[in-house]
């Protein structure tokens, strides 16, 4: 169901109560109306007559011709809302009618509308008695034929200019929201585009504050997903750099450092087997210097080979725990580096967590290690790992590296692909990495990770 189609619903049906409301309180008035315009003009005739009776009691019975008389209870009949009436003993009425007030029918109100508005008619007797002593009855009774033809009409004109106002209404407000609806399918078609990956795309300026507003946060949404995929694109290129460079290393120490020991080896191996089928006693001390010479290269094969294990994945991790691999880890770097003091303050619980987390605060920590010794010139570095209880079903792993080296300011965190990197490991594991750093005051990286 469109806006549009809502809002035209929504007013029409206010109009129908308004509409019904209105009608109710306008029939309830006229009702009222007529009412108390019938009875009082019954009752102001009534009034008429008796003060005409008390001030000349002797009407009845002087000479005045009888048609006198009738003639002027003949007028009161032209009164609107009445109708004057005599009638004998016997029930019979009399014709004392020479015109009659004809009230104007061209506008007749239906009948459902007279029952509404129309009550029980008034009705009034006064008894008199003529000059001949013949006992009549002067018959009022209310007629409000008038009144009603005229509410009808009023009736006709106040539910005319509802329908003429209910109309402008609807087009007043398709009127103004028809630019608004126009915003909101330019806003709807933007960010179909965003949604294919232009984050480019920007919605224009609108008049309307709160359009204006919507689409300024677009916008902002649209900046932010451009430089996240920015980000990400620099992000994956640099980490395939990175892979290739480590091929690259790996092909070389496996072509400089296995491939020339094993062909020393070999080279060894010959010479030996030469003097061995000499059978000269002589070269013993030959094939014993061959020998150790044999044993130095595989010891620097194996030393080679561990730390080539080492950088690809530590063994360690998974035979023996997180803590006891990251404090492997600190010793390689303490021999490396002799001026760098390095605290590890771990409980034992950590060697419980999942591998996938474990693999990547080992990586966390290693690539804060290796920044504080290429780039933050650190002096000192405390690594602390703790499990705490953040709510009644969620456990968190807390991480914090601190270490007291350069800092640098907080707007150029994002230049260092590190950073990124271990940002993108931590919202991996649906955590949050915080940093804090300021020039010439080191600086603090806190990892929240949830745990099982």
């Amino acid at each position: 169901m469109s806006l549009r189609y809502q809002i035209n619903l929504r007013i029409l049906i206010v109009s129908l109560g308004v509409l019904l409301l209105g009608g109710s309180i306008a029939i309830w008035q006229a009702r009222n109306a007529v009412n108390k315009e019938v009875d009082s003009s019954v009752n102001l005739t009534v009034q008429l007559i008796r003060f005409a009776f008390l001030q000349t009691p002797d009407l009845l019975q002087s000479k005045i011709n009888q048609a006198y008389w009738l003639s002027q209870i003949n007028e009161l009949n032209q009164t609107r809302y009445l109708n004057v009436q005599l009638k004998e003993p016997s029930g019979e009425l009399i014709d004392i009618l020479h015109k009659r007030h004809q009230p104007n029918f061209q506008k007749r109100p239906p009948q459902w509308f007279t029952s509404l508005i129309e009550g029980q008619r008034p009705k009034a007797d006064y008894s008199m008695v003529t000059f001949a002593g013949k006992q009549l009855t002067l018959v009022i009774q209310a007629n409000p034929v008038d009144e009603i033809n005229e509410v009808w009409e009023e009736s006709i004109r106040f539910f005319g200019s509802l329908l003429l106002l209910t109309l402008f209404t609807f087009l007043a407000v398709n009127l103004a929201f028809n630019k608004a609806l126009k915003a909101i399918g330019l806003i709807v078609n933007t960010l179909k585009i965003i949604e294919t990956g232009h984050y480019q795309q920007k919605l224009p300026d609108f008049s309307i504050q709160e359009y204006d507003s919507i689409a300024k946060a677009i916008n902002h949404m649209a900046d932010e997903l451009n430089a996240i995929q920015q980000e990400n694109q620099e992000l994956t290129q640099h980490s395939l750099d990175i892979q290739e460079e480590e091929r690259q290393r790996l092909s070389q120490e496996l072509h400089d450092e296995l491939g020339q020991s094993l062909t020393a080896i070999k080279v060894m191996a010959v010479a030996a087997e030469r003097v061995y089928a000499e059978g000269a006693t002589t070269k013993k001390v030959e094939i014993k210097q061959v020998m150790d010479s044999i044993v130095r290269v595989c010891d620097h094969l194996m030393i080679v080979v561990g730390s080539m294990m080492r950088q690809l994945h530590p063994l360690v991790l998974s035979e023996l725990g997180l803590k006891a691999t990251l404090e492997d880890l600190l010793n390689h770097w303490a021999l490396r580096n002799p001026a760098l003091t390095i605290t590890l303050d771990s409980p034992d619980d950590v060697d419980l967590l999942e591998q996938k987390i474990s693999i990547q605060v080992f990586r966390i920590v290693q690539e804060c290690i290796t920044n504080c010794i290429r780039h933050a010139k650190a002096d000192k570095v405390i690594i602390r790992m703790e499990i705490i209880q953040a709510s009644a079903i969620k456990r968190v792993l807390r991480l914090q590296v601190t270490d007291d080296g350069q800092g640098c300011a907080f707007d150029k965190l994002k230049s260092g692909f590190g950073l990124l990197g271990m940002r993108q490991r931590v919202n991996s594991l649906s955590g949050e990495l915080t940093i804090e750093t300021q020039p010439n005051q080191g600086m603090k990286i806190i990892a929240m990770i949830p745990v099982k």
